[in-house]
């Protein structure tokens, strides 16, 4: 049988996995690399594995939702991501179906009393 804390880390990753690309595209209206996203979404509260946000930040790009450019003119060359005009609009209707969402949630959270949860 598995451990309770087991399930509950299981359905957490299941939760941020959607909520992760609403708080990367959030930060990216002004250029921003890799590890400076990580490093600005870790002060925020989010934390993410730079493992897990460089294949998001392709995924994203391959969408047309980023747009990218190389600086060469450190000592390391780094790449800067932004929001896309696409990329814009995705992350405004996004919003928008994340706050529907949460109204709605917390309407059945704080209806759902009846049955001894919550």
């Amino acid at each position: 049988m598995t451990d309770i804390k087991e399930t509950i880390n299981g359905l957490t990753q299941e939760l941020r996995r959607g909520t992760i690309i609403i708080g990367v595209l959030s930060q990216l209206s002004e250029p921003q690399y890799g590890y400076s996203l990580v490093t600005i979404l870790e002060q925020k509260g989010i934390n993410i594995d730079p493992g897990t946000l460089y294949p998001l930040l392709r995924r994203l790009e391959k969408q047309e939702l980023l747009e990218s450019k190389w600086d060469t003119n450190e000592a390391r060359p780094r790449k800067y991501y932004l929001l896309s005009p696409k990329g814009k609009e995705a992350y405004e209707q996004l919003c928008r179906e994340w706050k529907s969402m949460v109204v709605s949630l917390d309407s059945l959270i704080q209806g759902g009393n009846d049955n001894g949860a919550g």
